[in-house]
C-alpha cells in the first residue's frame, strides 16, 4: 500500500519518523507540509478517516498556533473554518501526517505506526 508522509525537514519528530520508515524498509512519498499542505478537501477526508477529533490535527506547540491565537479560535470557529486555517498554513498541522490507504496517523508514536503499518 502506498504511504505518503507530510513532513517538515526542520522537525526532529519528522526526521525520526522517516528514519523509522527507512529502517522498516517501507517505501513512501514525502511531501513538504509547509510548501504543499493538504487542501481543505483532503484534510476533511483525512479527518474523517482518522477517527480523531479535529483538534488533534493542530500543532499546538508551534509558533503558528500560538501566534495565530488558535487556542481561542478553536473554541469559536466551526469545523470548516478550522480546516481552512489548517489548509492555509502547513506549520499549523501536527506532523508528521501519514496517509496509507484508509489509515491516517497524526504525529509519530512508534507503537501506533508499527501496529498500523507492520501488522498484517
Amino acid at each position: 500500500m502506498a504511504i505518503t508522509i507530510y513532513q517538515y525537514k526542520g522537525c526532529s519528530t519528522c526526521r525520526k519518523a522517516i528514519k523509522w520508515l527507512n529502517e522498516q524498509g517501507l517505501e513512501f512519498t514525502a511531501i513538504p507540509i509547509v510548501e504543499s499542505p493538504p487542501s481543505a478537501a483532503e484534510l476533511e477526508r483525512l479527518h474523517g478517516l482518522s477517527g480523531l477529533p479535529l483538534k488533534k490535527f493542530f500543532n499546538t506547540s508551534g509558533q503558528s498556533y500560538r501566534n495565530g491565537d488558535w487556542k481561542s479560535k478553536l473554541a469559536t470557529y466551526d469545523e470548516a473554518a478550522q480546516v481552512a486555517g489548517l489548509a492555509q498554513d502547513g506549520k499549523l498541522i501536527k506532523r508528521p501526517l501519514l496517509v496509507s490507504g484508509d489509515t491516517v496517523l497524526v504525529g509519530f508514536r512508534e507503537a501506533a505506526w508499527s501496529e498500523a503499518l507492520l501488522s498484517s
